[in-house]
């Protein structure tokens, strides 16, 4: 009974970051092509995607040549994430 509650509460938690990197993915490549900021589904990655970058350009100044490095960032920092919590919910079974 345990074990299926754990194994269900990691695939949810491991499925919301590998949504969120594809979130991070698909917002910067948005900002390359300069979309409509009026577009409903634009302003969602923004409301997503913004808490992040601002987080991480608080510690680490992120622009380097007018190339903002704070999604590749945040990408290495979900892999980790997912790679460590994956085998701590491993452990657990």
């Amino acid at each position: 009974m345990i074990d299926a509650l754990i194994s269900s509460v990691a695939v949810v938690v491991l499925g919301i970051i590998k949504l969120y990197y594809w979130v991070i993915i698909i917002s910067a490549i948005l900002s390359w092509v300069r979309p409509d900021p009026y577009n409903p589904i634009v302003q969602m990655l923004d409301r997503l995607t913004q808490p992040a970058y601002a987080l991480v350009r608080r510690f680490i100044p992120t622009v380097v040549g007018g190339i903002d490095l704070a999604p590749l960032i945040i990408i290495f920092i979900l892999i980790f994430l997912e790679t460590f919590l994956a085998r701590i919910f491993a452990g657990m079974l």
